[in-house]
Order: structure tokens, then C-alpha cells, then sequence
């Protein structure tokens, strides 16, 4: 009986670990997805502005 209690509170252990593993994981993940898109759209706006705008002629 004290052999099935070790096993059980070290499986019980381990997948607490695993789980929060692999959240941290998840949430490293899903930041760097946000940073990615954060750069793409900011290369993309400070393209925009680099681009002079066109001068009317008063003709």
C-alpha cells in the first residue's frame, strides 16, 4: 500500500510539472507571437511615414 501511494503521489507530481511546463511554454509562445506582429505592423507604419507626400503645384 505505501508503494502505491509513492507511485501515485509521484505520478501526481510529475504531471503537475509537465502541466505547468508546458503552460509557461504556451504562454512564451503566444507573447512572442504578439511581439512578432507587434514589429511587423510598426516596420510597416514607420514604412508608411518614411514615404514623402506628393507636393501640389500652384500653377
Amino acid at each position: 500500500m505505501k508503494r502505491f501511494v509513492t507511485t501515485v503521489a509521484v505520478l501526481i507530481g510529475t504531471t503537475a510539472a509537465g502541466l505547468l511546463a508546458w503552460r509557461k511554454i504556451e504562454s512564451d509562445r503566444i507573447r512572442n507571437d504578439l511581439w512578432s506582429e507587434a514589429e511587423r505592423i510598426s516596420a510597416e507604419q514607420d514604412a508608411h511615414e518614411a514615404v514623402p507626400a506628393p507636393v501640389a503645384s500652384q500653377n
